[in-house]
This record gives C-alpha cells, structure tokens and sequence, in this order.
C-alpha cells in the first residue's frame, strides 16, 4: 500500500513524563497498522529504558519458539551520541533520527516512533518530524501537568505547559500536524478524581488544539502481553492465547484507537481489523 512518492506517515508517540504508556500505545499502533495490511516501520528513541525495543525482542522471540506467524515491523533502535560537546552531540543525533526516518520512509506506508520520557535532543529531533502526535496521559493531575499548569482551586487551566508551547510551534511550522491526546489507564471504578480528570481534558482541547480520544481502561492483560512481545491483535479466539471478555473489550478499545487515528485517505482499510 506505500504511496508513489514513497513518504511515509510519521505517527510519534510523545509525553515528557515517564510512565505513561507511550510503549504500550506505540506497539499496538505499529501492530494495527500491520494488520491492515501496511508496511510498517517502527524507531525507538528512548537509549536508555528502550521500552519499545525491549519489547520487539521479546516478540520476535516468541515468534522463534512458537513459529508463529505474526506480523513484525522494520525496527530500528537509535542510541544517544556520545560526541566531545553538545553541540556535536545534537548534530549527530539529529543526523541520526533523520538519516533513519528517510531510510525508513522510502519502504514503508507508516513510521511509528517512540519517545523517551524526557526532554532529551532526539525526542525534540522526533516531534518535529511528526505527521500525527499521540500524547498518552494517565488519569492523574501528575500527567495532566504535562499538557497544562492547573489552579489547584479552580481547576482551570493558568498556562499551557513548556511541553504545550512546544507543539504549538510545531503546528505553526506543520499546519497539517494532528495531535491526539489519548487518556491511558483509565479506572473503571468512579471517583471525583476522573470526573474532574475528564472535564479538564475535554474543556482543554479547544485552547490548547489537541483532539481528545479513548485510550485504554487499566488491564493487567496489557503487562501480561509484554513478556511475550504481543498486543492484543495478536490474539484469537480459540487459540493458545485464550481471550477473557476483558481481553476482549480491550481488543475493541485497540481497534477503537487505530480507527481515530488513521489518515482519512486509509479509512477504507479499517474492515480488516474485524477478523482480529
């Protein structure tokens, strides 16, 4: 399905906070995206946790042991240079995200990269090379700190964040840039917290021009599935993996997300989810 111009969509999975799912979200995007028939290729910039490459690792051992036949991205994990000032650090690295990105995009329909939970060089490098943004938060007023600087009182917005800011100068660099923010977590018991969680998110969309959309509830199955390098697409009905009808609502909630994030031009892909 790639395109005659051979340039990819650049999904980026981006929050300044550690913690917050991006690997998760990054996975099951990049697994998705493969499903519907797409070739996919995925970056890690995180050299330190490597979250995302950790779990491509257990992943393709998995398919080693079990010789199935899962589908796999073109992965490449970059690693932070180590130059004698930062200067040089930062003009190696941006070559380094760049060189990849353009090597990538020559072979694959989509790259999806994930960030680290840090302001770090190549995560900025990352961001700025972004066709769509995927902030995950977490319900807590920690992660909402992320996206905006919240009256303690109120419960209204003071300012945007730095993280905020940031994008902002993206959009106005890349008026075709589209960023989701994506509630991660969520608890499905109810409490005052969520509420005011979820009216925060929803009233900040318009000031701060992100799109707000479903994330995925708290499941144990979304730890439980790392071990082995899979997601939840990955799992059928009747097979090894055995689906829960906990599994099962998550699947949709997976198939829910690739849904609002795929480019209008690819929308027609989306039945072949139905048979995952």
């Amino acid at each position: 399905m790639q395109n005659s111009e051979h340039k990819a969509h650049i999904i980026v999975i981006g929050n300044e906070k550690g913690g917050s799912g991006k690997s998760t979200v990054a996975m099951h995007v990049i697994v998705g995206l493969l499903r519907l028939g797409y070739k996919v290729g995925s970056i890690d910039l995180d050299s330190h946790q490597a979250t995302l490459t950790n779990y491509m690792k257990n992943r393709w051992q998995h398919l080693k042991e079990t010789r199935d036949s899962f589908p796999s991205p073109e992965h490449v994990h970059i690693d932070r240079a180590e130059a004698a000032t930062v200067t040089e650090n930062r003009e190696q690295e941006r070559w380094r995200v760049e060189t990849v990105v353009q090597e990538l995009s020559a072979k694959n329909d989509f790259i999806v990269i994930d960030t680290p939970g840090s302001d770090r060089f190549m995560s900025l490098v990352g961001h700025s090379l972004a066709d769509t943004l995927i902030t995950p938060l977490n319900d807590s007023f920690v992660d909402l700190d992320v996206v905006a600087k919240i009256d303690p009182h109120t419960h209204t917005m003071i300012k945007p964040s730095i993280y905020s800011d940031m994008v902002h100068d993206l959009k106005n660099k890349n008026k075709d840039l589209r960023w989701f923010v994506l509630r991660n977590r969520v608890s499905s018991m109810e409490s005052r917290n969520k509420q005011i969680m979820g009216r925060l998110v929803e009233d900040l969309q318009e000031p701060l021009g992100y799109k707000l959309i479903p994330g995925f509830s708290e499941r144990v199955v979304f730890r439980e599935l790392f071990l082995k390098g899979l997601t939840l697409l990955d799992l059928r009905e009747g097979d090894r993996n055995s689906l829960s009808m906990s599994n099962i609502n998550a699947r949709q909630e997976v198939r829910h997300l690739i849904r609002l994030i795929l480019p209008q031009k690819d929308v027609s892909t989306l039945s072949l989810l139905k048979t995952y």
